[in-house]
Formats: C-alpha cells, structure tokens, sequence
C-alpha cells in the first residue's frame, strides 16, 4: 500500500484529495495548521498531521513523524486580491513564503529519500491565473508562477532518479471556500485600496459579476488531476484542472 502526504486539507481541494485517497486504498497522512480529525472519516490508514510549511522545526518535525512516502502533493496556499502600491512589502513575502518557498521547503526536505529510493512523485498545486495577466492579483500569481518555473525546472533534474515532478492548475472553483479565505486574508494584512483605484477596482469587480456565470473548476477536477499526475507516468508535467483552466491554457499557447 503506497502512501501519499498532502498538504493543506482542512478544507478544499486538499481535503477532498484526501478522501479521494483514502477511498481509493491509499495510506494518507493529511496536514493541516490546525490538525482536525472531524473532517476526514475515520480510517486505520489515516493520519492526520500538523504543519506551518513557513516553519523550518515545523517540517522537519513533519518528515520525521512521516517516515518514508511515496508522494508529496503540496497543495497548501494562500490568496490575496489586491492593488499592488496598496500591499504591504510583508503582505508580498508572507504569500511567497506559503505559496512558493513552503512548497520549495517542503519538497527538498523529501528529497533525500525520494532520490535513495528511486522512485516517488511530487505535485505541485498552482493556479489558473498564470496562464494570463489579471489585475488585483500581480502578488498572487507572481508567486504561483514561481512555483511553476521551480517545479518544471526541478522535474529536469530529478529524471536521473525517476522521481516525477508535476504541476496542476486550476482554474476558478466557487465551490472551495478559497476565495473567501483570500478576501479575509486581504484583509487582514494591512492590504489597502489607494483612492486613485477606487474606479478601476469598481469596475473590474463588476466585470467579475457580469462574468460569474462562465465555465469553473469543480474540486473533482483538481482531484482527478492529482490522482492522473500521481499515477500517470506519461501524464505531461502541466496538468490544467477545470474546464476554465482548460481553456485559459489553450489560450496560452
């Protein structure tokens, strides 16, 4: 029975990637800030750990409590909405420092024994607003396409070892509480609207409204695609999970 260490499963796609896991015979060791067992069904091949992936004695405490696995999905991170003169330089580092360097901390912590063993997988949860420019997120997705630059570099390096490395992007999911999670982060980090915006933000919010009604990405999606990227060995790095992220890809090319 292999085992798979996923990041982030409180709530939303990490935490149905879990379940999906755990149903599918998999050994499943899911972490959370603040671990919850209410949230996952009981099961004798889940284990349910905590983890600050901003917090070096964090992770290590983690890997040494993991023992080996054989996949790593860093699904963990944070959003923001914002004018960019309006974010606090610490608002910008403190969402690197969950969306790009946990996930960078994370993974190299698991390298050692992914290389000793040769084998294992690592997937890397981004986002669909990399695949176009979009106003109020430059901080956001500055710092998911750093991750995807990381990932599909560090996939070149790990083929000597056949440890896999892959990307899914999602798109849109209104069915995850992430987006209102991001609108509470922005708020409380000091994130400020300057007045020379206040119309640019009026409309491209009812731009959004006007829109709302288009294609999304249903948690299943997202947890498909990680299962294929996990199990697929000829699965291409960059997996778009979503109809919407789907289509922003084949726009990018």
């Amino acid at each position: 029975m292999k085992t798979v260490l996923i990041t982030g499963c409180s709530s939303g796609f990490g935490l149905d990637t879990a379940r999906s896991f755990l149903e599918r015979g998999w050994r499943v060791i899911a972490t959370m800030r603040t671990p919850r067992e209410d949230v996952l069904p009981r099961s004798e091949h889940l284990r349910v750990l905590p983890l600050d992936v901003t917090d070096p004695a964090s992770i290590r405490a983690l890997v040494e409590a993991a023992g080996p696995i054989d996949v790593l999905v860093n699904n963990a991170g944070v959003g923001l909405m914002s004018i960019f003169e309006g974010t606090p330089m610490e608002t910008v580092r403190n969402t690197f420092e969950t969306n790009t360097f946990g996930a960078m901390a994370l993974t190299q912590a698991f390298l050692p024994r992914f290389r000793e063993q040769k084998a294992g997988v690592i997937v890397n949860v981004s986002s669909g607003t990399t695949f176009r420019p979009l106003p109020l997120l430059s901080v956001y997705t500055a710092s998911k396409a750093a991750l995807n630059a990381f990932t599909e570099s560090l996939a070149l390096e790990l083929q000597p070892f056949g440890v896999r490395v892959s990307l899914v992007i999602p798109g849109r999911s209104p069915e995850t509480p992430f987006a209102q999670n991001a609108q509470a982060r922005t708020q409380d980090q000091g994130v400020t609207v300057p007045e020379a915006y206040a119309g640019f933000v009026r409309s491209i919010f009812e731009q959004r409204t006007a829109h709302a009604s288009g294609p999304v990405t249903r948690s299943l999606d997202v947890v498909e695609a990680i299962w294929r990227a996990v199990n697929d060995p000829s699965s291409p790095v960059r997996l778009p999970a979503g109809a919407d992220a789907v289509a922003m890809a084949a726009g990018a090319n």
